[in-house]
């Protein structure tokens, strides 16, 4: 719709072009168009024209019609691209929470093997009466549990596989399967500074361009308004003609003698005055000759001063003005949410990089924790509370590094979406 109000912005420049044409029929007394005398008949009559008018001066209305209808077509562009390239982000994360929920699932898989196998093992020694009933208990219990930790990382995969699927507009696909050839999994701290990031969105991002452009089109909006206090110059030139029911030609007949009532005297005896009359046929003129006859043009100069108009014009103007006065708070405000946006991203990439260094040593510990209870309870110097704390314990703590990876990945994303990377 911008495109089609940039385009008839430009037309504007070119000139008015009208045509009429009218038919009517009049009875009594009524002025025959063809003669302009006074008739008092039927009459039957046509008139037509072609008229045109051009602006040469408005004010500069028109270029700054033209300039106001290309800033917000602009601008349009660039809402469009932000929605894009939002969509594009989003789908980058969906694509990265699906990762992790896949290597969730993988590890709830491979904590749930451990258990098993376990379970297996005391089922074994139950029946031999090694141990004590409880010990296996404990271990069926901690089974179930894992397999409940098992349900719900699978239908949290089958949730991201959902959202990607509805970001990427495509079907729901539960054998959905992601490449990730070519994804860069580097983990390592995010060469750049806030301020960095902040100086290159400004430059790069299209909704910042857009509040640009939307304060520019209002400014020549304010242009536009103003026209109107200006006189207007104009050219015009009309081409018209007309036709009369009543219209006749006179073609001459021949001559005859016509005895009048004048007389003059010869030899005392009055003689009458014979004068010679030439007698015409008359014939109606057809329409189309009519129309061809009657052809008539007329050019001028037009100009119009405005006066006074109930202060309509610069109340427009006022409006105008005040509508630029919101578009440059609304860009000021954009470019204040905008650092604001990316001093948190930031932040959050920041403390998810501190929390994925932390849990990866904790990871560690916890390994080896739990490589020393696994051989004590195996051995039965480790009752089975202390060692599932210990499993549990490395449970968490491998799932909330996975976790921390791909959300550290993710705020990196964010602010590769802030410098326009991510296109």
């Amino acid at each position: 719709m911008l495109k089609l109000n940039l385009n008839q912005s430009r037309m504007n420049r070119l000139p008015n072009v009208s045509a009429s044409l009218n038919y009517g029929i009049n009875n009594g007394r009524s002025i025959d168009p063809y003669t302009n005398s006074y008739i008092n008949q039927q009459l039957s009559s046509s008139n037509s024209g072609i008229t045109a008018s051009i602006p040469v001066f408005k004010g500069f209305q028109t270029q700054n019609s033209i300039q106001q209808a290309s800033y917000n077509y602009q601008a349009s562009k660039m809402e469009l691209q932000q929605e894009k390239d939002n969509l594009t982000l989003n789908v980058i994360l969906s694509f990265l929470q699906m990762m992790n929920d896949e290597d969730v699932l993988a590890l709830t898989k491979k904590q749930i093997a451990v258990t098993e196998k376990q379970v297996e093992r005391l089922d074994l020694l139950n029946k031999e009466g090694a141990i004590a009933p409880a010990v296996l208990y404990d271990m069926k219990g901690q089974y179930a549990s894992d397999q409940l930790a098992l349900i719900n990382a699978g239908r949290a995969l089958e949730m991201s596989k959902l959202t990607l699927s509805q970001y990427m507009n495509v079907p729901y696909d539960k054998n959905m399967q992601l490449d990730r050839e070519g994804f860069d999994m580097k983990m390592e701290l995010y060469d750049a500074t806030a301020d960095n990031i902040y100086a290159v969105a400004l430059q790069g991002l299209a909704f910042v361009k857009a509040a640009d452009l939307r304060t520019k089109a209002a400014n020549k909006a304010i242009r536009v308004a103003a026209a109107d206090l200006y006189p207007t110059l104009s050219l015009f030139g009309q081409l018209g003609t007309n036709y009369s029911s009543a219209a006749r030609s006179s073609t001459a007949a021949g001559v005859t003698d016509v005895v009048t009532t004048d007389y003059v005297v010869v030899n005392g005896n009055n003689s009458p005055v014979i004068t010679k009359q030439t007698n015409y046929n008359n014939q109606k003129i057809d329409f189309f000759k009519q129309y061809n006859n009657n052809l008539g043009t007329f050019f001028g100069v037009s100009l119009q001063v405005p006066i006074f108009s109930s202060f309509q014009s610069r109340t427009k103007v006022k409006l105008a003005r005040l509508e630029e006065k919101r578009t440059s708070y609304v860009a000021e405000n954009t470019r204040i949410q905008l650092r604001q946006a990316i001093e948190q991203a930031y932040l959050n990439m920041t403390t998810a990089w501190d929390r994925y260094k932390i849990l990866g040593d904790q990871v560690t510990a916890f390994e080896e924790s739990f490589r020393a209870a696994e051989i004590r309870f195996n051995l039965g110097a480790l009752n089975s509370v202390e060692y599932l704390i210990v499993k549990n314990n490395l449970d968490r703590a491998t799932v909330n590094l996975t976790s921390a990876r791909y959300d550290y990945l993710l705020r990196t994303k964010v602010l590769d979406f802030y410098q326009g990377k991510l296109k």
